[in-house]
């Protein structure tokens, strides 16, 4: 099959982020968060339906029950799409003015995990930490400090955890051993090492073979690296900020990825920057994303 990059929800998202699929409602789930929006593309009729959040929203995942758990600029909350109803569940950064919530995802067991940083034009500082809410709404904190917290995702059998950093002195993706019993991560290490291709280590997803996909921000291009840490495959793609890949459609075989339209370097050259795509033809799947269990 011949591969294919289509861009499928025209936009000037100016952060693009977020990209969920899930396998019940059959939708893609994605968000800007500098506009606070939160976007739900169904492929089928072509749609995009658009909620506003009220203020930065980093990342998502659907509830088991119903509704969004967010990860926003302020904290932890669950969020009724239908309604606009928003319940704060925790506040764990409310102390450090000019962080906001940014990547997450949930493990196979249906934990939110989701990162913080810094965001307010300050000078770099690692100030981000990865938190897991669990299913009972009680939150922990792992493995910081962390400058822009980024990759979260999951081995096929759930024993391995990704976790990346953006920024341009670390652009560094490491893996850690995870007890899917208590969703502790250990034995951190470094996997890959972003400095020898084009872009940096943004949002990511792992397919069935256990490769690490990850959206190579500012650099034009989707990676794929294997369980061993090698490069071995990468799409160039027709905007400079790719920023979050996701499987998605019925055989979870269509690689969705959201874009950023903000400080591109040529705006005139990149009409679809800030775009929802859809890359088809890539002959993988993806794997299917747990529900927030809480």
């Amino acid at each position: 099959m011949t591969m294919s990059i289509d861009c499928v929800v025209p936009s000037r998202s100016r952060l693009g982020e977020g990209a969920i699929w899930d396998v019940d409602d059959a939708r893609l789930w994605w968000v800007d968060i500098r506009a606070g929006l939160v976007h739900c593309h169904d492929p089928a009729s072509g749609t995009n339906d658009t909620v506003e959040v009220g203020e930065q929203v980093g990342s998502i995942a659907r509830r088991a029950s119903s509704g969004l758990v967010m990860a926003t600029e302020s904290g932890f909350y669950l969020f009724d799409p239908a309604s606009g109803e928003k319940h704060c569940i925790a506040t764990p950064e409310s102390h450090l003015e000019g962080n906001r919530f940014n990547d997450g995802t949930t493990d196979p067991h249906g934990r939110f995990w989701a990162g913080s940083m810094r965001d307010d034009g300050a000078p770099p500082e690692r100030r981000g930490s990865f938190y897991r809410l669990d299913a009972d709404h009680s939150i922990s904190r792992h493995l910081d400090p962390v400058h822009t917290t980024n990759g979260l995702a999951f081995s096929p059998d759930g024993d391995v955890m990704y976790f990346a950093d953006t920024n341009r002195d670390v652009q560094t993706v490491w893996a850690c051993d995870y007890d899917l019993d208590t969703g502790t991560p250990s034995a951190q290490r470094v996997f890959f090492h972003s400095g020898d291709v084009a872009g940096r280590p943004d949002g990511a997803t792992v397919d069935v073979d256990g490769c690490y996909w990850f959206a190579g921000v500012g650099g034009w291009q989707i990676v794929r690296v294997t369980p061993a840490g090698v490069v071995d495959r990468i799409i160039e793609m027709p905007v400079e900020k790719p920023s979050k890949v996701m499987f998605g459609g019925a055989g979870l075989d269509t690689l969705y990825v959201t874009s950023i339209a903000e400080g591109i370097s040529d705006a005139a050259a990149q009409p679809e920057a800030g775009s929802l795509f859809a890359v088809t033809g890539i002959g993988t799947q993806g794997l299917p994303q747990a529900r927030f269990a809480g």
